[in-house]
């Protein structure tokens, strides 16, 4: 059977038995065309491959430069290919049982202070269009800890203004639902007055967040608002959308919350994800330590 085919199937299967996000699917589609491609040129397909065809490709991807962790998630793609191959019997064995991730050193989120997320959002031009949609989407990422494909695709069905939380459909297609901060409530309102006055187009009148022309927002769109923001404000920061989501993180932690609460309210499946927050703030409390004890300075 050839390749193309058998991606195909793949596909199709990722869509009807994983039941994995749209983000997940096209991830993992690709990284199974790219082994399909690397091996075609190599005189063979994907079925016939043995584990040492399949470590040669990681190294391969090393030699490219790609980072360990980018390594482990293209094995995560691959042992699903080869999973869903061996489930559908177009495979007798499944040779990427034997593959190892590469090591990956735990790499401590950026974070922003409040006074960065303040400055943020005083760096809002008033005078241009959107600065009060902007304004409401920096303060819905810091305050709810949203990630940005919860963001875009954000209904207005899901807004309870009134009683202070909003619903959304996170990873896994599992819905949570997560408090407001009274300051969000105040922007998500004021921002839901304003879009009354923006043409939307057909097909878009549900999401909370539209762009010029009257579209849902993408995902890069996000990304350079928070970014030119981050510019304006003089934060010299490494700053993308999921900075904010890390930064409401962290501040719960620091304010007292408990992992198994940040936990819901991310929705993180596993505690072993939240904790690196822990983590993070015991390194600024070693830091802070460092700082102010007399023998250190």
């Amino acid at each position: 059977m050839n390749d193309a085919h058998v991606l195909e199937r793949y596909k199709a299967w990722l869509l009807l038995e994983r039941g994995l996000s749209a983000n997940t699917r096209e991830a993992y589609a690709a990284d199974a065309s790219r082994l399909c491609a690397w091996l075609s040129e190599r005189g063979t397909v994907a079925a016939d491959a043995d584990v040492s065809q399949l470590r040669e490709f990681i190294v391969f991807l090393h030699e490219l430069g790609i980072s360990p962790r980018s390594q482990s998630r293209v094995i995560s793609g691959v042992k699903s290919f080869y999973r869903f191959m061996r489930l559908e019997h177009i495979i007798d064995d499944n040779p990427s049982l034997l593959l190892e991730a590469p090591r990956i050193g735990r790499r401590l989120p950026e974070v922003l202070t409040v006074a960065e997320v303040d400055a943020m959002l005083a760096a809002i031009d008033y005078t241009r269009a959107h600065a009060q949609r902007n304004r409401a989407i920096i303060e819905v990422l810091f305050s709810c800890g949203l990630r940005v494909s919860e963001l875009v695709g954000l209904e207005i069905s899901r807004l309870n203004l009134d009683l202070g939380y909003l619903t959304v459909t996170g990873k896994g297609s599992k819905e949570r639902m997560v408090p407001v901060s009274p300051s969000a409530v105040a922007e998500l309102t004021d921002w839901m007055c304003e879009r009354r006055s923006y043409p939307v187009k057909p097909g878009h009148e549900g999401y909370v967040f539209v762009n010029r022309s009257g579209r849902a927002l993408t995902r890069t769109m996000v990304f350079y608002i928070v970014r030119d923001l981050a510019e304006a404000a003089g934060i010299r920061k490494t700053i993308s959308p999921h900075t904010l989501r890390h930064s409401f993180a962290t501040a719960l932690l620091e304010g007292g919350a408990n992992l198994r609460a940040i936990q819901q309210m991310l929705g993180h499946e596993s505690i072993a994800t939240t904790e690196i927050y822990l983590h993070l703030d015991n390194t600024r409390l070693r830091e802070e330590i460092l700082r102010c004890h007399p023998r250190s300075m």
